[in-house]
């Protein structure tokens, strides 16, 4: 009887079956300062996110860009982020309202807990029902993403399960 085989596949490739570990650091050797790459088990880089300077010309001004790039440098989607507290998401290196893909606003901020709404542009209707709500720690370095009252990830897998309650 003869096992088949997979190959291990990439998010992007079409195989969302086979999850795959990734590690965020600033300090990866492949990168220039301040540049937060996310490599798979082998230290391959994956993504990377660049810190851009933000158009002066663009109106509400944001205060921040930063753009997320695969293994190639291919600018994938670009994040502003404002003076009130919220994100939009674009796709590529863009701006434009057609090309919005999320929108995250802080519900809570304290010393201890931040809570985030998102909201996705593909799945808007009249409802303005946030469709995840992230729950973390910044001291603890801990979150988690909950889509209704359902769990559906925790990126920090070392820290204890109740650490988003």
């Amino acid at each position: 009887m003869e096992l088949a085989t997979s190959e291990l596949s990439y998010p992007g490739s079409g195989n969302w079956e086979i999850p795959i570990d990734l590690f965020g650091s600033k300090k990866h050797a492949g990168v220039s300062r301040g540049v937060l790459a996310f490599t798979d088990e082998s230290g391959n880089i994956v993504f990377r996110v660049n810190r851009h300077p933000p158009n002066p010309n663009s109106l509400p001004l944001p205060k921040d860009k930063k753009l997320l790039l695969d293994a190639s440098g291919n600018t994938l989607f670009s994040i502003y982020r404002y003076h009130n507290g919220s994100w939009k998401c674009y796709k590529g290196n863009s701006e434009e309202n057609k090309e919005l893909v999320f929108s995250v606003q802080r519900t809570l901020k304290t010393i201890t807990r931040v809570e985030l709404e998102v909201l996705f542009e593909a799945e808007r209707s009249n409802d303005e029902c946030c469709d995840l709500k992230v729950k973390g720690s910044p001291f603890k370095r801990s979150c988690c993403i909950y889509k209704h009252v359902d769990l559906v990830a925790q990126p920090d897998v070392q820290a204890p399960p109740n650490t988003c309650q």
